[in-house]
């Protein structure tokens, strides 16, 4: 058996591998070539105390470890001539792991994605950055990999009563991850790396037996009797199969558009919606760390929260998606429109710490008498285009520098940027709104309270943030997971409303497979 220790280092000997190695033996009361193998569980930033420790937990073995210690790895047998297969709709998380899961259960997956392979997506990216050009089936949102593959790769999630978040992360890291994420409490791939991790996810599907078909857009459904026998494409050709996975993700408005119109239920749901903000890196780091420069400490990040009031009504406004040592980047799925998202690369060296900052936007706050199921969407869509209108017309954003925001003054000029498309200087008010503004300022406040220099000109807001998450929800039945009215479908992730990340959508896309397997066996 091995012996477990705990212990608290300073960052430049826990971000050493052989300092790390031998303050661990000492911690155990060994010296190196007295233990075969330190195994690194957990590793976690504590900077509670005056100067930041690193917390970590290992196994000693002072007898060769268990050949299974990193696994089990997964191996899968060829389904290409299965009776029974699923098509699946959306490469991402979801798609992709419901696709690998559906192999190990002997179901033959199909999966259709809108867009492009990730090394042929990058040029439309490139595009969209440059030229402002915006593909509605190729961007950030679409293609392989879905939003996850550009959207910086975080793997953590509060989800896990889903399903083994272990299990995906070993997945994560045989299909090319670093084996760090088994071990950080907050993992992290890397917007660089996660293409090539994605790109093996398909290979592993494809000489297993399954196929992933791009540039296949999904526009009407093979619907008898509610029962959901397949889907059409754009092309106008008709697929069938035993069941539907629609793991389509969280802009695939279009879909949303396509149930409501064939009469299948959708539902609106609550989501969240502002703007992203943007600090130097180092300004976060010192208010965080509480030392002048981070020395061997990665990029510091942040997660706040804050109730609001107005007009009587109280709603959370919260940082998301924070990417430290990161970038911004151009999140329409369409023209016409202007959203932000951010992303980190692997090493997070960026001059610039970003993240979401939102506010809660609950069905009371829709228009659902007009808008119905879609009133969240058309919400989104309003913000959207008219940010984009404000800004230009263009990718370009509209951007205010905070302090100037919080007291309602236009900026006279604003900071550099990592958002490559460019800035525009606009009141964000006219962009949002007063009330979804009025909250915002709320949250900033409170968030400048809790942070030195949070709240000033020393950082600048980007609009606007409105993909947090689905406004829409697919519904399913709890227990088989299946649409209540029609049979066959199977909604999944984050645009069924189901998840909220890639660690939680490929949870969700294994268990809507096991529900597929126990729907056609039944």
């Amino acid at each position: 058996m091995p012996q477990e220790i705990e212990v608290l280092l300073p960052p430049e000997v826990a971000y050493d591998e052989m300092a790390r190695y031998r303050a661990l033996l000492n911690a155990a009361g060994l010296v190196p070539g007295q233990a075969d193998f330190v195994h690194l569980r957990k590793r976690s930033i504590d900077a509670r105390g005056r100067q930041p420790q690193v917390r970590l937990r290992a196994d000693i073995y002072q007898t060769p470890p268990p050949a299974n210690l990193f696994g089990p790895w997964f191996h899968y047998s060829n389904v290409s001539q299965a009776r029974r297969s699923v098509l699946i709709v959306g490469a991402g998380p979801a798609g992709l792991f419901a696709a690998l899961r559906a192999i190990e259960l002997g179901i033959k997956p199909i999966v259709l994605e809108r867009g492009k392979d990730v090394r042929t997506r990058r040029r439309d990216l490139a595009a969209l950055n440059k030229e402002h050009i915006v593909d509605s089936d190729s961007n950030y949102c679409f293609g392989e990999g879905g939003a996850g593959t550009y959207s910086d790769g975080k793997l953590y999630t509060r989800a896990t009563k889903r399903g083994d978040v272990g299990r995906i992360l070993r997945l994560l890291v045989q299909h090319g991850a670093t084996p760090d994420i088994l071990v950080d409490a907050h993992p992290h791939i890397g917007t660089n790396k996660l293409p090539y991790v994605v790109q093996a996810l398909r290979d592993t599907i494809r000489e297993a037996g399954g196929e992933v078909r791009f540039e296949t857009r999904v526009t009407d459904l093979v619907l008898e009797q509610n029962n959901l026998r397949g889907v059409v494409t754009a092309t106008g050709e008709a697929l069938e199969a035993d069941a539907v996975i629609l793991a389509t993700g969280h802009s695939a408005r279009d879909i949303y558009e396509l149930l409501h119109r064939r009469g299948v239920l959708i539902e609106a749901k609550p989501f969240a919606l502002g703007v992203r903000v943007e600090h130097p890196q180092e300004l976060i780091d010192q208010a965080q760390y509480r030392r002048k420069d981070r020395g061997g400490l990665p990029a510091a990040s942040y997660a706040l929260v804050h109730q609001t009031q107005w007009q009587n009504k109280q709603r959370g406004v919260f940082s998301f998606c924070m990417c430290p040592g990161g970038f911004i980047v151009p999140a329409a799925t369409a023209p016409g429109e202007v959203v932000v998202n951010g992303m980190s690369p692997s090493r997070r060296d960026s001059r610039f710490a970003n993240s979401g900052i939102v506010t809660a936007i609950e069905l009371e706050d829709m228009d659902l008498r007009q808008y119905g199921a879609l009133a969240g969407l058309r919400l989104q869509q309003d913000i959207e285009q008219r940010a984009c209108q404000l800004a230009g017309n263009t990718q370009l954003a509209p951007a205010q520098r905070l302090g100037d925001f919080l007291k309602g003054k236009v900026s006279a000029e604003l900071l550099e940027t990592s958002y490559q498309p460019g800035l525009v200087s606009l009141q964000m008010e006219e962009v949002l709104g007063t009330g979804l503004a009025e909250r915002l300022r709320q949250g900033f406040r409170n968030f400048g309270q809790k942070i030195p220099g949070y709240a000033t000109n020393a950082a600048q807001i980007v609009g606007v943030e409105s993909r947090t998450s689905s406004p829409v929800r697919i519904p399913r039945d709890r227990d088989t997971l299946q649409h209540p009215e029609v049979r066959g479908l199977f909604p999944c992730g984050e645009g069924a409303g189901y998840a909220g990340g890639i660690v939680s959508a490929a949870m969700d896309g294994e268990r809507c497979a096991e529900a597929v397997l126990a729907a056609i066996s039944a």
